[in-house]
């Protein structure tokens, strides 16, 4: 992108930015994520890095929230109220500290460690206190100027409406070895001291909120983030009192003589302000990098929300020496989590053909780092869904992902447009095959009827060799495309048939390799029956469906002799599901295919085995992904107690269980009123 673009570019963002930051900070409104804005404002930020020259003072780089609220009275702050730039990975955190270590010489760059505190998923304030007295409480606005917000403060616990007593507080500053700063705060006094700190609202809480919401017919709360703003926004400090909000105190303002950011902790604390305990001094970069990726993994067990860490260059004359840019200090970086959304372009919409023929557009993206992976393709279902989102080639788009999701693409920002963006165009013939596309009746997917389609072949091989099905481990599917072009294999019964003859003829294969493919495949001969099901690709027929057919049945014969009716009888088989099975086991094709596995040596075992009756009645849904089981180890442990799992959430749902990054059925369960439970609820259930 040269620099002509890069203006045009920034620009659009700029106005796309000022506009939804507009609707959240001013209106109250929020249209898009936190995350999908902060991935726009590092967009602007990267361009301006490359391109110093264009960054102006409209800039959301240079600029720190919305104007202050009319319906408050205006407080200005005696010093600017600082944001952070954002990073996301290591990456992006060394380069961070090479910039920083290039405008101090070799011995202050020696010297530099680091004070890490969690990042609070709220709102930052400023407390002014005069003769200890709590006087004045402010909202950032715009950095010089925010909301006077004090009797809505006031109604905060965590902050204290009476510094403690000047002797305690010495007392205390002796106790750190702070001598210097007890001695300074004696001869200074308590007359003026301003602090800042985070307000918000604890999980439970919220919860609490948005039960009385669903209680009394009204919309539910998005994030506990909007709760908090929403509260100390209320004209009835009333209403605020009743929302129970916390509050973390993380600077001190006031000169005290203190010489580390460490040490304004412990002084805040000395002061009587409730600071967060999990906040910690690191004395180099590998206890940062400990400390953040400790926090990202058990960001769970805290009772507040947390979308990252805050990492500040501990001693003060370093950093003030590495003064700001813009409205950031350069000696201090919020280093958050990896995304579960972020902005990218879509390059390029390429179609996919799928084992049972289903033709599916794919994205192709610029590469984006989303849930701490990069992505470069995304999932478009089919061509009604392009049509939905009215995307383009060529479209800024917000992608996103949750826990072991395939990334989708959850919102077009057409505002960014060029002019060049091209219009996709579904092809009239199947790209492996030539074969026209069919869209069956009641359908919104095009299809390949070819069933000789290589693309299907190979998608169909791949499936057949999976994890969840026979599990072939070595047989991926480089080695798959080798054995299919060789003609060695025409379907997956001839997997079972392969000598090591065969492989060894190709190039590239060792000796001792081929062997240990050959003992692989021979020993998945005997597999268990809902393994055997969901090998078999029939169409609607995922793990559960094979599960709750392998129980009912019990054997390829029995379900091979049902009829639509009996296979409807089935708890989540419904007419179509049921259709597909039907058909699947009477094409004469799959006849032959099944009585050539049974030749070939496949033997298929059936036990229903239920060690008790605890979870019996009940019906079980995963989501996000577990730390201590796999979802598969807990599916099993939920069937052998009796009871059933689901693959969608319904008033019928007697539970779902949460992992990391939970998706939409998370959400779902909290609107119906299902019960959640975290692993270690149900680790607690199915032990206790």
């Amino acid at each position: 992108m040269d620099k002509k673009e890069a203006e045009l570019r920034i620009e659009k963002l700029k106005n796309l930015i000022n506009h939804y930051r507009y609707l959240y900070h001013v209106l109250d409104r929020q249209e898009i994520s936190d995350e999908a804005l902060d991935s726009l404002k590092q967009e602007i930020f990267n361009l301006e890095q490359k391109f110093p020259d264009l960054i102006t003072s409209d800039s959301p780089t240079q600029r720190i929230g919305g104007k202050a609220l009319e319906k408050f009275e205006k407080a200005r702050h005696p010093q600017l109220m600082n944001s952070f730039n954002d990073i996301f990975s290591k990456e992006e955190f060394l380069d961070w500290i090479e910039r920083i270590n290039k405008l101090l010489s070799k011995e202050e760059a020696s010297q530099i460690d680091f004070f890490c505190e969690l990042k609070i998923d709220g709102l930052a304030m400023e407390f002014s206190y005069k003769n200890k007295i709590f006087d004045i409480g402010s909202t950032r606005g715009d950095g010089l100027i925010g909301e006077n917000v004090t009797q809505n403060l006031k109604t905060i616990e965590a902050i204290p409406l009476n510094l403690r007593d000047l002797e305690g507080v010495i007392d205390e500053l002796e106790k750190e070895g702070l001598y210097e700063c007890a001695k300074n705060i004696n001869k200074i006094g308590m007359g003026s001291i301003i602090a800042r700190g985070e307000v918000f609202i604890s999980k439970k809480e919220f919860e609490r909120l948005n039960k009385e919401q669903k209680e009394s017919d009204l919309s539910l709360y998005a994030n506990p983030r909007n709760v908090a703003a929403g509260s100390i926004r209320q004209l009835d400090p009333k209403i605020t009192a009743s929302r129970k909000l916390d509050s973390f105190a993380y600077e001190l303002i006031t000169d005290f003589g203190q010489k580390t950011h460490e040490e304004k902790h412990k002084i805040l604390k000395a002061l009587g302000f409730k600071i967060n305990t999990h906040n910690k001094y690191c004395k180099n970069i590998e206890e940062v990098f400990e400390f953040q990726n400790y926090w990202e993994k058990h960001r769970e067990r805290l009772s507040y929300e947390i979308d990252g860490v805050v990492v500040i260059v501990n001693s003060i004359k370093i950093y003030e020496k590495l003064g700001v840019v813009g409205k950031a200090p350069r000696g201090a970086i919020a280093y958050k989590f990896p995304l579960k959304q972020s902005t990218t372009v879509v390059e390029d919409i390429k179609v996919h053909v799928g084992r049972t023929g289903a033709i599916t557009p794919i994205a192709h993206l610029k590469p984006v780092l989303v849930g701490g992976t990069t992505i470069s393709r995304a999932t478009l279902h089919n061509n009604d869904e392009i049509e939905r989102l009215g995307l383009k080639i060529g479209d800024s788009v917000i992608v996103g992902r949750a826990g072991d999701v395939i990334p989708d693409i959850i919102k077009v920002l057409p505002e960014l447009r060029t002019g060049k963006e091209k219009i996709f165009k579904m092809p009239e013939k199947c790209p492996s095959c030539g074969t026209k596309l069919v869209k069956p009746k009641k359908e919104v997917v095009w299809r390949c009827t070819n069933p000789k389609c290589l693309g299907k072949k190979r998608e169909y091989f791949y499936h057949f060799v999976s994890k969840p099905a026979f599990n072939i481990v070595g047989l991926g599917p480089k080695i798959i495309d080798r054995l299919i072009d060789e003609g060695l294999i025409d379907d997956p019964a001839d997997i079972f048939k392969l000598e090591p003859g065969d492989i060894l003829l190709l190039e590239r294969f060792a000796e001792k390799s081929v062997e240990n493919l050959i003992n692989n495949i021979k020993s998945k001969k005997t597999i268990s029956l809902p393994r055997f099901v969901f090998s078999l690709g029939i169409r609607n027929v995922g793990q559960e469906t094979a599960q709750s057919l392998s129980d009912s049945f019990g054997s390829v014969n029995k379900i091979k002799d049902a009829k639509i009716e009996e296979l409807e009888k089935i708890t989540d088989i419904g007419p179509t599901v049921s259709e597909s099975i039907y058909k699947w086991f009477n094409e004469k094709r799959n006849v032959e295919f099944l009585n050539k596995l049974e030749k070939v040596g496949i033997n298929i075992i059936f036990h229903k085995k239920i060690v008790n009756k605890k979870l019996y009645g009940k019906t079980f849904v995963l989501t996000g992904s577990l730390g201590n089981m796999t979802r598969d180890d807990a599916k099993e442990s939920i069937r052998n107690m009796g009871g059933e799992i689901s693959e969608s959430v319904s008033k019928n749902t007697t539970y779902v269980i949460f992992g990391k990054d939970p998706g939409s059925k998370f959400e779902k369960a909290k609107s119906l009123g299902v019960k959640l439970l975290n692993e270690q609820d149900f680790i607690k259930l199915i032990r206790g």
